[in-house]
């Protein structure tokens, strides 16, 4: 009888034992029937309603299987919205992997329920809206991955609360703004092909320039350096074609100045060509009237006794006196060299 009844008792353990375990898992795995049954999604998943949520393709649960420690669902044809209420549920999920599926919309607000969630790979997908807040909670997240998506929109400075993160991914979005400041211990980083602009902090700039290639407002750190008066371009489809007009304003400029150079170089050579046949002139004139008077100056000079016939003398070898000679030569001179001058004046 002893051995009877401590079998019924270990049964009856059992029993109970099973129970609990049903009773503490029936929640979540009503929550991944829910996400399921709402999702449209290829024949690969092949949930069995009367198995348990832990054999399952794709679920993983802890030791004692209470409750479900992973869900990776990559490349299952997923299609359309995460629902309200179905993976949100699923309060002791550590790692979650929806990558490569056809999934839209926004994240929803009940993932900030996964206190305890590690790991997050939602990259290549059709998700949309700003940096889901619900995803800056997290603050247990250490990877996360929302690459390759249609996220709109600034970085969040909330990022930082995310104090455990290492791997932080981003590219290949359409996220604008600066980029904030992230002092996490990141070891990867990746914001490549997005909209981003200004300069890149300090705390990122160790990272190399395959992590920001793409933002073509973006400098500083391992791109090029910054201007000191840098200005943000709102982003707009044209803003490939600002280079070349801008290229071509210049070259039409430089054009305009070299021809105005040329034309100011012609007229300064032109005005002091006049200038130089105003100035001949203008000697000519005055050599004219001082021939004028000189003769009169000359017999004021010339004493009132006229030598005799014959007679010589040295004034008359050199016509009046020498200084006068001097003179009548110097404008001899000048005219010989200037007749051309003259001639125009």
């Amino acid at each position: 009888m002893a051995a009877v009844s401590l079998i019924l008792s270990c049964f009856v353990s059992i029993l109970l034992l099973t129970e609990r375990v049903n009773s503490e898992s029936l929640q979540e795995k009503q929550a991944l029937l829910a996400f399921l049954k709402q999702v449209p999604h290829e024949n690969r998943l092949k949930w069995n309603e009367s198995d348990s949520a832990c054999n399952w393709v794709g679920v993983e649960c802890n030791s004692d299987r209470s409750s479900i420690y992973s869900l990776r669902l990559p490349g299952t044809g997923l299609v359309g919205q995460i629902p309200s209420g179905s993976i949100g549920k699923l309060s002791q999920l550590r790692v979650l992997s929806l990558r490569s599926n056809r999934l839209s919309g926004q994240i929803p607000p009940d993932f900030r329920n996964l206190t305890h969630l590690r790991s997050l790979y939602l990259q290549h997908n059709k998700f949309s809206g700003e940096f889901p807040a619900s995803i800056t909670q997290l603050t247990g997240l250490i990877r996360l991955d929302i690459s390759s998506n249609n996220f709109t929109g600034p970085i969040p400075f909330a990022v930082n609360n995310l104090t455990l993160l290492t791997g932080l991914f981003l590219g290949n979005n359409r996220f604008s703004g600066n980029l904030p400041s992230i002092t996490a211990g990141l070891t990867d980083f990746n914001v490549s092909d997005n909209n981003l602009n200004g300069s890149i902090p300090s705390s990122l700039s160790k990272f190399p320039a395959a992590s920001f290639t793409g933002n073509v407002n973006l400098c500083g750190g391992p791109l090029r350096p910054c201007k000191s008066f840098f200005i943000s371009p709102s982003p707009s489809p044209s803003s490939s074609d600002a280079p070349s007009r801008l290229s071509g304003k210049k070259s039409k400029l430089s054009t305009a100045a070299i021809i105005a150079i040329s034309a100011a170089s012609a007229l300064a050579g032109l005005l002091l060509l006049l200038a130089l046949v105003l100035f001949f002139c203008l000697r000519k004139r005055r050599g004219s009237r001082k021939g004028q008077t000189k003769p009169r100056e000359t017999t004021g000079n010339v004493p009132a006794t006229i030598p005799p016939a014959g007679a010589s003398s040295s004034k008359d070898v050199t016509g009046t006196s020498s200084g006068m000679g001097e003179r009548n030569k110097l404008v001899f001179t000048e005219e010989e060299f200037t007749v051309s001058i003259w001639k125009i004046c």
